[in-house]
């Protein structure tokens, strides 16, 4: 789904109202463009959650788009960052009320279809063919991660509503 998103040959904008969280973030950071209300929240708490891990594809993508620092701090903090602070560091084009978030999202989208289409997709897909370019193998460490018994404790945990019990096994 997010190689899909990311690959669209057009322009592509997501509203965020509330929490961009896991896979909600993928999708976010998968758009070219994200628009959120001031207080909508973001991050990544799988070390808290499901002990799970991200693909490399996956963790590039997100790093370039919320560089490396920020997103140790979402992985290993589990941590959910507000949107003032990334609309500072440009991950958000903008944020807004919740009251004018859909005029916001209109205004771009407006802006964005009186553009030239063919510069628009090669310059999006050069970007994500550049961003995707030198992917490391991590097979063992996804391998480790999902056949852990961590991971199974993490996915008890959530669908039994509790905290997990971590073992580091």
């Amino acid at each position: 789904i997010f190689h899909s998103l990311q690959r669209l040959p057009i322009p592509t904008i997501a509203r965020i109202e509330g929490l961009a969280v896991g896979s909600g973030l993928l999708i976010a950071t998968a758009c070219d463009f994200r628009i959120s209300t001031v207080d909508a929240r973001f991050g990544i708490p799988v070390a808290k959650t499901l002990g799970n891990c991200l693909s490399p594809s996956n963790l590039s993508w997100i790093a370039h788009h919320l560089g490396v620092p920020m997103v140790k701090r979402m992985l290993l903090t589990a941590e959910l960052i507000k949107a003032p602070e990334l609309l500072d560091s440009g991950y958000l084009y903008q944020t807004t009320s919740p009251e004018e978030i859909e005029g916001a999202t209109e205004v771009l989208a407006n802006k964005l279809v009186a553009l030239a289409p063919i510069t628009q997709k090669a310059s999006k897909v050069t970007l994500a063919r550049l961003m995707e370019s030198n992917l490391p193998d991590c097979t063992e460490l996804m391998r480790e991660t999902y056949n852990s018994a961590d991971f199974k404790e993490g996915v008890n945990a959530f669908l039994e509503g509790r905290p997990p019990k971590w073992l580091g096994k």
